[in-house]
Formats: C-alpha cells, sequence, structure tokens
C-alpha cells in the first residue's frame, strides 16, 4: 500500500558549490537509521566515481527516507520523507530546476564561513519561483573562520524574515540536524493529489540499465502507479507494462504500489532511448483510465558552449554514436549531431551547458565506454545575417560561417552576470569585467563587506578562463552564476589556421577582431612547438581570409651532403647543394605535413597552458 498523503514530505538541498549538500545529506541518512553505520561513506548519494573524485554532485539523486521520531510533537508518527540532492555548479542548474518540481520544500545551505554565493541566490530565486517553503540554514559552524550571525543578515536581506528563524549546524559534526529535520516536517507542506483522479505522474529523471533498459523516475501527482499496469507516456506515445516498481531507500526496493506525492523509479522494458524524455507525464493506457491533459513538463535547456568530438581511432565512430544515445538519456541537457572534418574525420558536434559539463561528458564517454577522444575548441552559437536576402542562420562551427562578402552583421550570444564579491575586490573584478567587454548593470551593497555586481557579457568571453581569473584576482572569495540574455552585434572574425598554405579546420575559430591577432600568436607558437620537423620548411600561419597575421617557421631537417667532400673545387660543392635544394622544392610542393594527435589536443587547450586565447 502507498503512504498516507499528508505524511509524505519532498523536499531537496539547494546551496554553492562545497557548502555542505552531500554531507547533510549523509547526516540527515545516519541521523534517520537509513543507513547500516558499517556501510555509511562520505557523499552517500553520489554514485559515480567522478563524482567523489571531483568532489561535486553531477546528477541529482532521490532518496526514500522513513522517519518515525521517538521525541517531540510528532513522536510515534510514521513519516516519509523523500530528499532530493542537487548539484551546485551553474552549469548544472537544469538538473536543479528538475528537483525542485517534485518537491514541496527546499532546505537553503549557506556557508557560515564564505556567506551567500552567486549559485546559491540563483538557486533560491529558482525554489522561490516554484512556490516551494524554505528553510534557509547556516551551515559549517564549526569552522574557525564561521561568522554565523553575519551570514544569518545576510540571508535575511535577500529572504526576510527574522535572524533567529535561520538554523545553525554543522553536517560535518551532525550538531543541529535534528532541528533540520524537525522544521522540515513542520513547515514543508504535505503533497496536494487527487488518489481517485486519472492517474499523472511527471518524469524528472531516468537513467539507462544494460538489463533492465531505461528506468523511469518520477513523482506522482493524481492517482497510483501499480506494478503489471499498461502505462502510456504521453509526449511519445509510448505503452508497455510495468516490469518493475521500487523506490530509492537508498538502493532500490520494489513495491507494488505508488500514490499521490510520492517518489519511485519504475522499469517497463524501455528500449529505445527517446521513448522516455524528461517532463513527459506517465498515465494507464486505454482512453477509460488515461489522463486527459499531460502534466506542464520541463523547459528543454539551451546549449551554450559547443565542441566538436572525435574519436581517436576512427574505428571507434559507431561505437561512439551509441554512447552519446545512452549518455543522451542519463544527461538530456547535451545535444549531438554528426559532422566531419578534414583533419579528423567523422565526430559529433555537441551542444553543452559550460566548459565544466563539457569536461565530464568527455571524462564518461572516455571512463564508461573506453573512447579516446580529442575534442575541438570550445565556441558559441552566433546568428550570421546574410547580405543579399536578409535571412539569418545559426553558426556554431566556425566552418560554417559564410564569406565575409555575404555577411550583413553577426551577432553574438550574451549573459547577464551576477558576481558576488567582497568589497575590497571590487576594482579588480570591474577591470577584468571591461577587459572582457562586459557593460556594467547594477552593483548593490549586500552589507559593509560584500558587495553584488550585475554585468552583461559576450557569452564567448567567459567561457574558457573567466572563472579562473575571477578566482585568482578575489582570492578565491569571488562567485559567479550567469543566465542566458539577448544577441548582440558584435566585429567578429574568422581566424584560420594553415599549415604549408593548407587550412587546418579543426584550428580555425571566430574571435573579436580586437583579440583576433593575439589568437593567431598564441596558435602558431603552440603549434610550432607540437609539430615535428619534416624534410621541408613548414610555414604556420594565422589569417584572417586571405590577410596573415601572424606566422612561424617550422625549419627543415638538415641532411649534411658536404660530409663527402675533403676539399676539392667549390664548385662540387655548390652542386650538391643545389641537388638538395631542387629535391626540398619538389617534396614541399608533393608532400603533406602529418599532425600527430597529440598536437591537436595540446593546441586546442592553447588556454590551459598558460596563453589565454580570447574568445575560445
Amino acid at each position: 500500500m502507498s503512504h498516507p498523503i499528508e505524511r509524505i514530505r519532498n523536499f531537496c538541498i539547494v546551496a554553492h558549490v562545497d557548502h555542505g549538500k552531500s554531507t547533510l545529506a549523509d547526516r540527515i541518512l545516519q541521523l534517520t537509521g537509513l543507513v547500516d553505520p558499517r556501510k555509511m561513506r562520505a557523499q552517500y548519494l553520489d554514485r559515480m566515481d567522478i563524482e567523489r573524485e571531483r568532489g561535486i554532485t553531477i546528477k541529482a539523486q532521490a532518496v526514500r527516507i522513513p522517519y518515525a521520531p521517538t521525541e517531540g510533537p510528532h513522536a510515534g508518527q510514521r513519516y516519509v520523507l523523500n530528499l532530493i540532492d542537487t548539484p551546485g555548479h551553474v552549469d548544472f542548474s537544469y538538473e536543479v530546476s528538475r528537483a525542485l518540481n517534485a518537491c514541496e520544500g527546499a532546505l537553503l545551505l549557506v556557508d557560515a564561513a564564505q556567506g551567500m554565493e552567486a549559485q546559491t541566490i540563483a538557486n533560491l530565486y529558482l525554489a522561490v519561483e516554484a512556490g516551494l517553503e524554505i528553510i534557509p540554514v547556516v551551515n559549517k559552524i564549526d569552522l574557525p573562520a564561521a561568522r554565523p550571525d553575519q551570514v544569518a543578515l545576510e540571508i535575511v536581506s535577500i529572504l526576510g524574515g527574522s535572524p533567529d528563524d535561520i538554523l545553525h549546524i554543522s553536517a560535518k559534526t551532525g550538531a543541529g540536524i535534528q532541528t533540520v529535520i524537525d522544521r522540515m516536517v513542520d513547515t514543508v507542506p504535505a503533497p496536494r493529489g487527487d488518489p481517485d483522479a486519472p492517474t499523472r505522474a511527471l518524469v524528472f529523471d531516468s537513467v539507462y540499465d544494460p538489463y533492465l533498459g531505461v528506468i523511469v523516475y518520477f513523482r506522482v501527482v493524481d492517482g497510483r502507479l501499480r506494478k503489471g499496469e499498461r502505462i502510456r507516456l504521453m509526449a511519445t506515445g509510448f505503452e508497455s507494462q510495468i516490469d518493475e516498481l521500487g523506490v530509492v531507500s537508498p538502493e532500490p526496493v520494489p513495491v507494488d504500489e505508488l500514490g499521490p506525492g510520492e517518489v519511485g523509479y519504475l522499469a517497463a522494458s524501455i528500449k529505445e532511448v527517446r521513448q522516455a524524455k524528461i517532463g513527459d507525464t506517465i498515465t494507464l493506457a486505454g482512453a477509460r483510465h488515461a489522463a486527459g491533459e499531460p502534466l506542464p513538463g520541463y523547459r528543454d535547456p539551451l546549449p551554450m558552449v559547443f565542441s566538436g568530438l572525435y574519436p581517436v581511432d576512427p574505428d571507434d565512430f559507431e561505437q561512439l554514436r551509441d554512447a552519446l544515445d545512452r549518455l543522451r538519456l542519463n544527461d538530456s541537457s547535451f545535444v549531438y549531431e554528426p559532422e566531419t572534418s578534414a583533419a579528423l574525420g567523422f565526430g559529433f558536434r555537441c551542444g553543452f551547458l559550460g566548459l565544466l559539463h563539457l569536461e565530464i561528458v568527455m571524462e564518461r564517454l572516455e571512463r564508461e565506454y573506453d573512447i579516446p577522444l580529442v575534442a575541438t575548441a570550445a565556441s558559441v552559437r552566433y546568428q550570421v545575417v546574410l547580405e543579399q536576402s536578409g535571412a539569418t542562420v545559426e553558426v556554431s562551427n566556425p566552418q560554417e560561417l559564410p564569406a565575409p562578402n555575404r555577411i550583413a552583421r553577426i551577432e553574438e550570444p550574451t549573459v547577464r552576470a551576477m558576481i558576488l564579491t567582497p568589497s575590497d575586490y571590487v576594482g579588480p573584478v570591474m577591470q577584468l569585467c571591461e577587459g572582457r567587454r562586459g557593460e556594467l548593470l547594477a552593483m548593490d551593497y549586500l552589507s559593509e563587506e560584500r558587495v553584488e555586481l550585475r554585468y552583461r557579457l559576450p557569452l564567448a568571453e567567459i567561457i574558457t578562463d573567466f572563472f579562473d581569473l575571477l578566482k585568482s584576482r578575489t582570492r578565491g572569495y569571488a562567485s559567479l552564476d550567469y543566465e542566458r540574455d539577448a544577441y548582440q552585434p558584435a566585429d567578429l572574425v574568422k581566424v584560420d589556421v594553415l599549415l604549408n598554405g593548407e587550412p587546418v579546420d579543426a584550428f580555425s575559430n571566430i574571435v573579436h577582431r580586437d583579440r583576433a591577432y593575439e589568437y593567431g600568436r598564441a596558435m602558431v607558437a603552440k603549434l610550432k612547438e607540437l609539430i615535428p620537423r619534416q624534410l621541408f620548411d613548414v610555414p604556420v600561419q594565422a589569417a584572417i581570409g586571405n590577410k596573415v597575421i601572424a606566422r612561424e617557421t617550422i625549419k627543415a631537417k638538415r641532411k649534411d651532403v658536404l660530409a663527402k667532400c675533403y676539399g676539392g673545387d667549390v664548385t662540387r660543392k655548390r652542386k650538391l647543394l643545389e641537388r638538395q635544394k631542387e629535391g626540398k622544392k619538389r617534396m614541399k610542393m608533393l608532400g603533406s605535413v602529418e599532425i600527430p594527435q597529440e598536437a591537436f589536443v595540446a593546441a586546442l587547450r592553447v588556454g590551459s597552458s598558460g596563453v589565454e586565447v580570447p574568445g575560445r
């Protein structure tokens, strides 16, 4: 039997990166006795190795916690707490928005030493828009640098209320965790739903299992789901019978029935990855039992950063296609389409939510599917207005850019960035933003010590090293959050890299005209180091159209043809040198330059090697 709806509490934890979300989830699991102390481990809900190694949450995880307090006003009553642990990095805000739609309450967690960060405020706004009950919590009060009272005032200045209502805890030591659970049971409203209405359940996540097929995670809104019933996914029209129905507590536990407000999973022989769409509505098959209207789903995330992914071994292309298909199900926020490159062969053009997202996807492909990859330089999607027709075309690959004489103007995507920084570092932060063509929109003092800066910035200027430079200029204290804004015209050009006069498409990039020379110099200098010497001189050039803006020459290997001449007439030596010169000339005309795979990898990461490549 399903649990009474008035005893269900669905909540999530939202916070900035490294403010203690996963540690708080661990303590709640321990305090409620759900996990055996012998099996307990740090970051218990983070299932992927990469999450543990990096200390970040990538996928939102849902867990059902039975809770029966023995003391207090709720003693003797049995509750079900459905906890969803969410990521904190700006690249994974789509995971946060999905988790919020499956909850009625949110624990807003703030580090007592760091204070309110940009991503904390962004997630708070998402939770308020979703109509959630917010419970503010100050964490890490055990740290020597903790300032819980000041941080509580920061929270009140944004959220309202009284500082006395804000809970002070230490997720590491366990201090105050019981108070958080009691407050959550008291203030988070029970889910609303009609158990007798036609069944409707919202799909908020799904993963691929090699044995069960697609496993769908959902929240029941109305009606009931029972094992063995035939269901229909309303968006795709897929119908099948429920083979397995269960809850995650914290390992999968099969159940016979789930009612309104409950969170669970099902397997229904869903073989195709496209048949289970996140945001879809599950209802019962058959006209008599089916719901008439689907639930409001999720807005599809828009990719912000594009990069080409190519297998190192061309024979792995089909395997890469299958791996992307499966990964797309586990992570619906990236998109891909096939593309070809003269230098790299067959691959895929992929769109990501940010650079960290790109890194995570690449690492998962290499680890989980054992496919070594080469990624082209990260770029953004531009809008190009054509001269004659006035039509607008979207360009995410520099090779798709029309000829300059056909272009009326190029528009680039911008973002509204929110930067929180100590007041001592306002000058360096403003200098950095203005150096990246930023436009100041607002500046507000949250307190005497913390300032909120709002800028409009070109997306291409912040997707590589902007965050690292921001951290270094503020000694790690500043935080950044951004959201998509409008397109605006810009003076952009395509910089091509030519080897021996032949353009190498993988190294082409669209950059601002003011930064083109800097980018060209960095690329040709790097390639001169990386490409091995040939038997002839190889010019490495960076060009805008037909105009070369930077050049280096890889000098030829030289055989000493005069080694056998011990004296004798100078004309004999000259004849040997002339013959060698003619041979090299012929070789240069007919020969091609082989670029090692390592050169592609190192040159395309030129920005991370200390050389700043603008607009990459």
